[in-house]
């Protein structure tokens, strides 16, 4: 059961940082290129490309965030509707019933993804205070979270994702592991 749990988190940190990159890039890029259109397409002189730049940079922070959310629940219909190691997760159509919904679409995920968010946002809650706690006894930071930053906490993110697919299964009741 640990190789299917490792093998379905490989794949979804696989995915949703593929997933939350491309599309950050891509929203970034309309929007750098919606605000250069607004600005009549000034020629593409040093200061236009630094001013561009600093306008993409900017605007990638902000959208690598909100497609982070974009990714997490695009990659759980992708868990769903793929085997790892001869095993696979299935959604009942109902609590006590043996019948599986087969495909999966978004709106079937919702419930099961609010409950596995909320999963996750516990998860890396857990993790923060124990980091938390760990700095504040072994380290000689000044300030509680001068070590927290958004790619820590991305990072946390991604290894709270395995003890939520173990974990899902008991909090969700309409999820099965089911071997094929």
């Amino acid at each position: 059961m640990l190789r299917f749990y490792l093998f379905v988190w490989i794949f979804w940190v696989f995915r949703v940082v593929l997933c939350t990159f491309f599309l950050a890039l891509f929203f970034t890029s309309l929007i750098t290129l919606f605000l250069y259109m607004k600005q009549g397409f000034p020629p593409l002189e040093p200061a236009v490309k630094a001013a561009l730049f600093s306008i993409w940079k900017f605007w990638f922070a902000v959208m690598l965030n909100f497609t982070l959310l974009i990714a997490l629940f695009r990659s759980i219909k992708f868990i769903f509707n793929h085997p790892y190691g001869s095993y696979v997760l299935r959604l009942q159509s109902c609590k006590n019933s043996a019948e599986y919904i087969d495909p999966l679409g978004y709106g079937d995920l919702v419930k099961v993804w609010r409950k596995w968010l909320l999963l996750l946002i516990w998860i890396v809650g857990s993790f923060m205070i124990l980091s938390l706690l760990f700095t504040w006894i072994f380290t000689s930071f000044n300030s509680l979270f001068d070590w927290f930053g958004i790619w820590l906490l991305y990072g946390f993110i991604l290894i709270a994702g395995f003890f939520s697919f173990i974990l899902l299964g008991s909090r969700c009741k309409a999820v099965r592991i089911v071997k094929c």
